[in-house]
């Protein structure tokens, strides 16, 4: 193979052949990012235990449930604790366009629930003691700068201060998780501090429970108590619905759509462009060179090198277009995965989507290098110079 050869025809058109590699990279990037996303779905989903159920109302996810079916669930002979969670919505003062989740939880039982979860910085028990204190994410807490013990101001939608005020939460402890079910961006604070303050006036709002989570004790059977408590309130005041944590995750993820599909549609469609874009480049390159291949095939070269000299363009083009792709997504994977943690804590490239990647463009690279090393194999000396004279 003249690889002499090989390299000067690529540089030989330097617009035209980093057009190419940087079209193959951009459709090898977009290609990862989608399945990163695919994948760390699936992992968020994989990483859900099996220990916890999820309750919520039979009607909608936005529909609060009664306090007091916390008491009543309590009496289902296998489950070891209860904890509420209770969407709060609001939006962090220092900066009205970011946005973060924020639940309202029982703190006696929520850390004991979620093993994953372990406390950095701060104490949990400062957290039980304090009626106002919180719990954050180590990647939120960096991404604002807090420190425990800060006091972090957060405008109420739902929940609104009746004195106009924004809430005040101070950070009590700094968690990480070792899980892709539970992200790192999240504020977690004392349920009671939102009941009494919408029991003694302080505040407006539903009251009521978004969710309850059942944790269940070791040897139970999650069927046997999702019917219990399903049956419990089935003549209401509000039916309610029980799932595992990996089906209850499953339904929030679908509320965006068939994700999955859709990626799989563009990623379809980016690679569907790309081909002929790269077969384009292959056909112009071979038709150009059809006096170079005539004058190659009349200096001894066989058809099986003039044909596979197109060819391994083509694959050096998408190789190139591979690598630089790849190195892109991996150059923004930390700061892509920190901004979709709130909603996909699972993203990352693993050695699977980076091969793809890879596999694509070799793929895109060797069938769109066919046809024209196949003229060019089937080319006879005296037709090229012919064709050219």
């Amino acid at each position: 193979m003249p690889w002499k050869l090989l390299w000067r025809n690529v540089v030989g058109h330097p617009v035209r052949s980093l057009l190419t590699v940087g079209a193959v990279a951009v459709a090898v990037f977009l290609v990862c990012v989608l399945n990163a996303v695919t994948s760390g779905l699936t992992r968020t989903l994989d990483a859900a235990a099996a220990n916890r159920l999820l309750v919520q109302s039979a009607v909608s996810l936005f529909v609060d449930l009664p306090l007091s079916y916390q008491q009543k669930m309590a009496s289902v002979p296998g489950i070891e604790a209860i904890c509420k969670w209770q969407w709060f919505g609001g939006r962090y003062e220092q900066d009205k366009g970011g946005f973060f989740a924020q639940f309202g939880i029982d703190p006696e039982t929520f850390l004991p629930s979620y093993p994953e979860m372990k406390i950095t910085k701060g104490s949990y028990d400062d957290f039980k003691k304090l009626r106002t204190a919180c719990v954050v994410g180590d990647e939120l807490a960096d991404k604002y700068g807090w420190q425990v013990g800060q006091t972090v101001p957060i405008s109420g939608t739902i929940f609104q201060r009746t004195d106009g005020r924004p809430w005040e939460f101070t950070v009590a402890a700094i968690y990480r998780s070792s899980s892709p079910a539970v992200d790192n961006q999240t504020l977690w604070f004392q349920f009671d501090y939102l009941r009494e303050s919408l029991e003694q006036g302080g505040a407006t709002g539903p009251l009521g429970v978004g969710v309850y989570m059942l944790r269940m004790a070791p040897g139970t059977d999650p069927v046997a108590v999702q019917q219990a408590v399903d049956a419990m309130f089935e003549n209401g005041p509000q039916r309610v619905q029980t799932t595992t944590e990996a089906e209850f995750n499953r339904q929030f993820i679908s509320m965006l759509g068939d994700v999955p599909t859709l990626l799989q549609m563009i990623g379809g469609a980016v690679l569907f462009a790309i081909f002929f874009a790269v077969l384009n480049t292959m056909l112009m390159a071979g038709r150009e060179r059809t006096r170079d291949l005539g004058v190659m095939k009349a200096l001894g070269f066989t058809d099986r090198a003039t044909g596979m000299l197109l060819v391994a363009e083509s694959l050096l083009l998408c190789g190139l277009g591979a690598a630089a792709g790849i190195g892109v997504g991996l150059l923004a994977e930390a700061p892509f995965a920190v901004a979709t943690a709130s909603f996909l804590p699972g993203f990352g490239f693993d050695e699977g989507t980076l091969l793809l990647g890879a596999a694509i463009a070799v793929g895109v690279g060797l069938v769109a290098g066919v046809l024209p090393g196949r003229r060019a194999a089937r080319l006879t000396a005296i037709a090229a110079l012919r064709e050219v004279g």
